[in-house]
């Protein structure tokens, strides 16, 4: 930690009335970026999809789970990887303590990786989660919403990924890339992209960044190489 300076109650009171002034405009701009957010038009899904769950296979319509609202946390987890991404499995801890108030405002949320369901349920018991986590093994699920690729696309240098096209960040020339996409349910039964955000996006439900920046230290990741961080994307090791 930098040392700062020491000043008098007063000249403390001061710039933090300053620092007030930036933070409640902050504040402001967050809502109005929030209420442009709920303003998007929205596309229907045409396609159907099913998925291997522990209560056998499930479409997309039944993850919803009686409800009119989905988020849907894509988890990077590839069929042939011995272990979830760091990144996301970071992401993932914070899905349970939200997920029982949520349930409450019609809103379901789930996590879909690629990986075979037995590798999953494995992995979600020894990390202790308990939020529904379900398999896109064999489908197109992934990949028609932008967080899985080819091959074919990984020679090619050609990844559609943050509603724009990746051919020159190593870091995104990947086969698994994280992602979060909201769904709604219609009156009709029809299912709807309402939003969907990628990479940086997903800080916004990650309290754990959130927490560290009201700190001085903040979240300081050259002081702590171990902390994970938005760039971890492949995992090098099965351990947690």
């Amino acid at each position: 930690m930098n040392p700062k300076k020491i000043v008098s109650r007063e000249e403390w009171l001061s710039a933090r009335k300053r620092l007030l002034e930036k933070e409640k405009a902050h504040v402001r701009e967050g809502e109005r970026l929030a209420a442009e957010r709920r303003g998007l038009p929205w596309l229907k899904i045409e396609k159907s999809y099913t998925f291997e769950t522990e209560q056998g296979r499930k479409s997309l319509a039944d993850l919803f789970n009686g409800r009119d609202q989905l988020v849907v946390h894509h988890l990077m987890y590839g069929p042939e990887w011995n272990a979830a991404c760091p990144s996301c499995s970071f992401q993932a801890e914070h899905i349970d303590g939200p997920a029982q108030h949520l349930s409450h405002q019609n809103v379901t949320i789930v996590a879909v990786s690629r990986a075979p369901l037995p590798k999953i349920l494995a992995y979600k018991k020894r990390m202790g989660w308990h939020f529904e986590w379900v398999s896109s093994f064999g489908s197109d699920f992934n990949y028609d919403f932008h967080v899985s690729f080819t091959k074919e696309q990984i020679d090619q240098r050609r990844i559609d990924y943050n509603s724009g096209r990746i051919t020159t960040d190593g870091h995104y020339i990947n086969e698994e890339l994280p992602g979060l996409s909201v769904i709604m349910k219609d009156e009709n039964g029809e299912l709807l992209l309402t939003y969907s955000t990628y990479a940086r996006g997903l800080d916004m439900p990650r309290g754990t960044h959130h927490y560290l920046d009201l700190t001085a230290e903040g979240c300081n990741e050259p002081g702590h190489p171990g902390f994970v961080d938005d760039m971890t994307l492949i995992p090098v090791t099965p351990g947690r």
